[in-house]
C-alpha cells in the first residue's frame, strides 16, 4: 500500500522541499497525508483520516511505538518553536509510546512528552505537555505547560499556568489504561503490513480456507506467528509480553488459592528471566500448569521506578485463563471497566472487593480535595441508623484509601459499610454510599437492596413512613437518601445516560437538569428518565452551585 507523502511546497520562509523521513517498520495508511519534514520513528502507526503538514511550521518528530489515530492533524506555525528531547528546535515534538487519539488536534508550537495519551477530539496548541500525562476527551490546553505525570478530565480547558500545576496525578490505572491503548495500536501496525504483505498473508488465507472445509475454529495471530506458539495463553496476552519485553520491562508471575485470594496474599511463581517473548511464555506456562486450579496473574517490572505496571490475572479456579482482564468490562458483572489493577471479584473493574463506581468516587473524591472516611453497623442497628466509625483514614492516594476500605470490610463481614466523603473546610459529608451489605459487597446501584426490603412486614405502620417520606418503585432508599441529602445541602440535581457501547470511553450525554425543589418531584423526573433511557446507563449528579463543580456522580440504572 503506497504511503501518500510529499515534499514541503516552496514558500517564502522555507524553501528546502524537505521530504518525510518514514521508518520501515512503521505502518502509515494510504488515506492519510505527511507532508515536509516529517520524521517519523520505528514502530509507529498512521491511521486513515490523519493530516500531518509540516509546509508552515516546521520540523516535525513523532517518536517509536507512537500510534496516530484516525483524523488526526497535526499542523504547526510559521512562527515558535519548542525543544525536543534531543535538544533540537521542533514545530511539533510528540515523543515515545504516546497516543494521539480519534480526531485531536496538536499545533505547534507543541510539545507532547514520552507515554502520553492525548484524548478524542481534544485540542493543544502553544504548549507543552510533560511525560506521562493523560489528557481525556474535548479537552483545550492552550498557552501552558503541564507538568509531567498529570490528568486532564474530559472537557478540561486549561489556558493558565494556575490550572495547569493544579492538575491531579495520573493514577496507576491510567497509566496501565494508556499502556494498553499502545500495545493494541502496535498489533493493528502488525495486521495493517502484514496484510499488506504477500507473504505473510498468505500462509493466514491458507489456513482461513482449511478451517472453512472443516467446519473448525482457528485462532490466528497475524504477526510472529512462527515465532511464538503457545497452548494455553491468547495472542493478547502475548502481544502484552512481547510489548513489556519491548519496553524494557521484566515479568513477574503471582499466584494465589480462592481462600487466600479475598486477602490479595499473593505468591511469586518462580523468577523470570527471559530474554525473549518465547521463554517469557514458556515460564508463563509453566506457572500455570503447577497451579492449576488457582488465580494467577502476570505483571511487568517497571526496573527504573522499580513498580508495578500492567498487572492482569491470566488464569482463574476454573481453569480459564483470561486475555487482558484489566481492560475489559465482565458481562457477568455489569460494573464498569476502569482499567485498574484487580484483584479478581470484579474481573478487573476494581480493586479486591471494591466495585469500580466505588474506585471512581474516591478518586473524585481525592481530587476535590475532601477527606475519606467509614462506618459499619450490623443488622439490628442498620434501621435505627447507629452506625460507627472503622479505622481513621488518613491516606491521600487512592490505593491506600482503597486498602483501607477493603480492611474495614474485612473487618465487618455480615455487616453495612458504608463510605463516606467529607469537606474538611465546610466540615459536612458530601456522600454517603453502601459499598458493603450482610450478604456481601454492593455489586451495582441497581442491585441494591433498598432500606424497604431490609425492613419488617410492619413497613407501611406510620412509624416506617415517617423513616422513608418518599418512596419510589425504581429507585433504591439509598439514591432516594442522596437526593435527600443533595437537596438539603442546597446543590442541584441533573442526571446523564449513555449506551453500552460508549460507556467504556466515558462519553455521557446530559439528561437535563432536574429543576425540582422536593424530593417526591426529582424523583418524579429522575424516574421519567429511567423509563426514557432504558437499556441504558443512567447516573445521578449533585453540582454544587457555588462552585460550579460536581461533588456526586453515581450511577442508578445499568444495561
Amino acid at each position: 500500500m503506497a504511503v501518500s507523502s510529499t515534499a514541503a511546497p516552496p514558500t517564502p520562509w522555507s524553501r528546502t522541499l524537505a521530504e518525510p523521513e518514514i521508518h520501515e517498520t512503521s505502518f502509515v495508511h494510504s488515506f492519510s497525508n505527511i507532508i515536509g519534514d516529517v520524521q517519523i520513528g520505528a514502530n509507529v502507526i498512521v491511521a486513515p483520516g490523519t493530516s500531518i503538514r509540516a509546509d508552515e511550521g516546521t520540523p516535525f518528530y513523532i517518536g517509536e511505538n507512537t500510534n496516530i489515530q484516525d483524523g488526526v492533524v497535526i499542523h504547526g506555525l510559521e512562527q515558535g518553536r519548542v525543544i525536543g528531547d534531543d535538544g533540537n528546535e521542533y514545530s511539533v515534538w510528540i515523543g515515545h509510546n504516546a497516543s494521539i487519539t480519534h480526531m485531536a488536534l496538536i499545533h505547534g508550537p507543541a510539545y507532547i512528552g514520552d507515554n502520553c495519551f492525548i484524548g478524542f477530539r481534544s485540542t493543544v496548541f502553544n504548549a507543552r505537555v510533560g511525560a506521562g500525562c493523560i489528557v481525556m476527551m474535548h479537552a483545550l490546553i492552550q498557552d501552558v505547560e503541564i507538568p509531567p505525570g498529570k490528568y486532564v478530565p474530559s472537557g478540561a480547558i486549561i489556558t493558565s499556568q494556575q490550572q495547569a500545576d493544579r492538575l491531579p496525578d495520573v493514577q496507576d490505572q491510567d497509566q496501565q489504561f494508556a499502556h494498553h491503548v499502545v500495545g493494541i495500536n502496535q498489533a493493528l501496525r502488525a495486521g495493517y503490513r502484514c496484510a499488506a504483505d504477500s507473504k505473510c498473508i498468505a500462509p493466514i488465507r491458507d489456513e482461513m480456507v482449511k478451517s472453512y472445509t472443516s467446519n473448525g475454529v482457528t485462532v490466528l495471530e497475524l504477526e510472529r506467528s512462527r515465532e511464538v506458539a503457545s497452548n494455553s495463553l491468547g495472542t493478547e496476552i502475548i502481544d502484552q509480553v512481547r510489548y513489556l519485553l519491548e519496553q524494557g520491562y521484566k515479568i513477574g508471575s503471582e499466584h494465589v488459592d480462592q481462600r487466600r485470594f479475598r486477602t490479595g496474599s499473593w505468591t511469586s511463581c518462580q523468577p523470570i528471566e527471559a530474554r525473549s517473548v518465547n521463554e517469557a511464555l514458556s515460564a508463563l506456562e509453566s506457572c500455570l500448569a503447577d497451579h492449576s486450579g488457582e488465580y494467577v496473574r502476570l505483571f511487568g517490572i517497571d526496573p527504573k521506578g522499580k513498580r508495578r505496571v500492567l498487572e492482569t490475572i491470566i488464569q482463574r479456579p476454573d481453569g480459564v485463563v483470561k486475555a487482558a482482564a484489566n481492560f475489559k468490562a465482565p458481562a457477568s458483572t455489569g460494573s464498569a471497566s476502569y482499567n485498574g489493577n484487580s484483584n479478581g471479584n470484579s474481573n478487573g473493574a476494581g480493586i479486591g472487593t471494591i466495585s469500580a463506581e466505588t474506585v471512581d468516587q474516591i478518586r473524585k473524591l481525592l481530587a476535590g480535595g475532601y477527606k475519606i472516611g467509614t462506618e459499619h453497623v450490623d443488622e439490628r442497628r442498620f434501621r435505627t441508623g447507629s452506625w460507627a466509625s472503622c479505622k481513621p483514614i488518613e491516606a491521600t492516594s487512592t490505593n491506600d484509601v482503597v486498602a483501607a476500605l477493603e480492611e474495614c470490610i474485612n473487618n465487618h463481614q455480615g455487616e453495612y459499610v458504608r463510605l463516606i466523603g467529607i469537606d474538611p473546610k465546610a466540615k459536612r459529608r458530601v456522600l454517603e454510599s453502601i459499598i458493603q451489605r450482610p450478604n456481601g459487597p454492593v455489586a451495582a446501584s441497581s442491585g441494591q437492596k433498598s432500606y424497604a426490603s431490609a425492613s419488617s412486614s410492619t413497613s407501611t405502620t406510620a412509624t416506617a413512613k415517617a423513616k422513608a417520606p418518599t418512596s419510589s418503585n425504581r429507585l433504591n432508599a439509598e439514591v432516594v437518601n442522596q437526593l435527600r441529602q443533595l437537596l438539603a445541602s442546597g446543590y442541584k440535581i441533573s442526571a446523564e445516560h449513555v449506551d453500552q457501547r460508549r460507556f467504556r470511553t466515558g462519553s455521557w450525554a446530559s439528561c437535563g437538569q432536574i429543576e425540582a425543589r422536593s424530593e417526591r418531584d426529582a424523583i418524579a423526573a429522575l424516574e421519567a428518565y429511567l423509563s426514557e433511557y432504558q437499556g441504558e446507563y443512567v447516573r445521578l449528579i449533585g453540582i454544587d452551585p457555588k462552585a460550579k463543580r460536581r461533588v456526586l456522580e453515581t450511577i442508578i440504572q445499568r444495561p
